[in-house]
Order: C-alpha cells, then sequence, then structure tokens
C-alpha cells in the first residue's frame, strides 16, 4: 500500500509522483480505486490545460489527456462514451468509465 502522504500527493498532483499515466497502471503499491482517482484527477488538469491552450496560453504535451484515456481504458476496459458524450474539454464523463464487463 502507498503511504498516505505520497498517495494525497498523487491525487492533488499525479505528475509530482508520476512521470506518466501509464506510471499510475504499474504502481503496485495503488488499488484500481486509487488508480483511477489519480488519473482521473490527472485527465482534469490535462482538460484544463488544453482549455488554457485554447485560450491563447502556452501549450503543454497535447498527447497527455490521450495517454490518461488510453490508460484509464486499460484499467476499467472498454470506455462507453456512447452513453455520455465527451466533456466540454475533452474528458469522459465518470458514467463512461463504468466497466463494461460487469452486469448491471
Amino acid at each position: 500500500m502507498m503511504d498516505e502522504h505520497r498517495l494525497a500527493k498523487a491525487i492533488l498532483d499525479p505528475p509530482s509522483v508520476f512521470v506518466t499515466p501509464q506510471d499510475v497502471l504499474t504502481d503496485e503499491h495503488l488499488t484500481t480505486p486509487q488508480r483511477i482517482e489519480i488519473l482521473r484527477r490527472w485527465e482534469y488538469d490535462a482538460c484544463e490545460v488544453s482549455v488554457a491552450e485554447d485560450e491563447g496560453m502556452p501549450a503543454r504535451n497535447g498527447e497527455t489527456l490521450q495517454q490518461i484515456l488510453q490508460t484509464l481504458q486499460k484499467l476499467v476496459g472498454d470506455i462507453d462514451s456512447s452513453e455520455t458524450p465527451p466533456t466540454k474539454q475533452g474528458g469522459l464523463s465518470r458514467e463512461a468509465l463504468k466497466r463494461t464487463d460487469r452486469k448491471p
């Protein structure tokens, strides 16, 4: 299990603890819900950067959001974006991340 201080830091600022979204997936100290929470936070932050870029602020790595979404898909299975469209900033809603291999 990840120590509480590092976990709190990862949830607040994922890039301060992990180099890539894939590192979240492979961290053996995290539970699946913790991985999802960290990746969702990272997705939120990446979406905010995307909005800032649209408003003329300096650009960052434009591939980060795509990497996060691909990592989430590896973690939860197929992402169901047909139920709920992407958010305005390009991310997916929480409903889209429901595991599709589970029975309701």
